[in-house]
């Protein structure tokens, strides 16, 4: 029986409880999900230092350039076909604009507010997904889990009140990315299972490209500190290039480790990144949660490692339902 369990960066975890992956595997993924939480950290400082002399707009773009530069060797070294059935180009494009509009919104977020306020609150996308695969997709999610994605709405406000209050309006930009992650999940669901990850990435970073490079040259000597590109000097070509790398390489870890080792196993890891994210902004920009915002961030991790203890007792409850004998 398969138990699937989405995480806040646009992966549908399955884990199958039937059959244990052998123990070198399981060790495998649980370092590659270590090495994302501490590799897609490094792409917000790099996303944030940049933003000092860089648009959002045109940090965004480099986003995604450079993963389409990155994983074309992949692809080819691997042998994949970059051919898509007809009927599934409209999802990639809607999923390339959910990233697209999700990463903008973040860096436009994290421009001003701390990494670890702007990412607390972007965790909320998981609790958004199993709200509408209840509500709308008509899934079964039992009440404790609905009890606790509210609890986690809850965490979310007591980060955004402060932070609100500090930045204005630009603390609501992470909600921006948690509705445009969760919508991005639930296409990437579908999409998953149709399409091989590597080549799945590479088409969402050459799509994301192609969206952005117009509005760049719209945008030209609008004046817009968001969208009007300039010509990046010295270390900020480096900072350009981190970005995309450290998002190209924190996805394929996390890609990877779902590959290697359980959802029930790698979930409640990915929580290690708000710590690393509050490390990281306090030594590169003396930035910390004050103590409101560490209490939603403490609220928002409770309630998520509660609703994936949740999602295994369900998994095991099914397993030994099925494992039943008949009467």
């Amino acid at each position: 029986m398969d138990a699937r369990v989405v995480t806040p960066y646009g992966r549908t975890m399955q884990t199958t409880t039937s059959i244990s992956p052998p123990t070198d595997r399981i060790l495998a993924g649980v370092v590659l999900m270590l090495g994302f939480c501490v590799t897609a950290p490094m792409l917000d400082v790099a996303a944030k230092l940049a933003s000092d002399t860089i648009p959002v707009g045109q940090i965004t773009t480099a986003r995604f350039v450079v993963q389409c530069a990155l994983m074309a060797p992949f692809v080819w070294a691997m042998g994949l076909s970059l051919r898509v059935a007809r009927e599934h180009w409209l999802a990639l494009l809607c999923r390339a604009a959910l990233l697209l509009i999700s990463t903008f919104c973040f860096i436009a977020a994290i421009r001003v507010m701390p990494l670890a306020d702007a990412l607390a609150i972007v965790f909320v996308a998981p609790f958004i997904v199993l709200l509408v695969g209840k509500f709308y997709l008509g899934e079964d999610v039992g009440p404790r889990r609905v009890g606790a994605a509210v609890v986690g709405f809850a965490g979310v406000l007591f980060v955004i009140q402060p932070s609100f209050a500090a930045f204005g309006a630009v603390a609501l930009f992470p909600l921006g990315t948690a509705v445009g992650f969760a919508s991005y999940i639930l296409v990437t669901r579908g999409l998953s299972r149709r399409m091989h990850p590597v080549t799945l990435q590479f088409h969402t970073g050459l799509i994301a490209s192609l969206l952005c490079l117009p509005g760049m040259l719209l945008a030209e000597g609008t004046g817009s500190d968001l969208l009007d590109p300039v010509w990046p000097e010295g270390f900020v070509w480096v900072l350009l290039l981190a970005v995309g790398f450290f998002a190209t390489l924190s996805h394929m870890m996390m890609t990877y480790a779902l590959s290697f080792a359980p959802s029930a196993t790698l979930a409640p890891l990915q929580y290690l990144e708000l710590p690393v994210a509050a490390l990281l902004g306090y030594l590169v920009f003396r930035d910390f949660p004050n103590a409101l915002a560490l209490t939603g961030i403490a609220i928002i991790i409770g309630a998520g490692l509660y609703m994936i203890h949740r999602e295994r007792v369900t998994a095991r409850q099914l397993v030994t339902e099925r494992a039943a004998p008949p009467f």
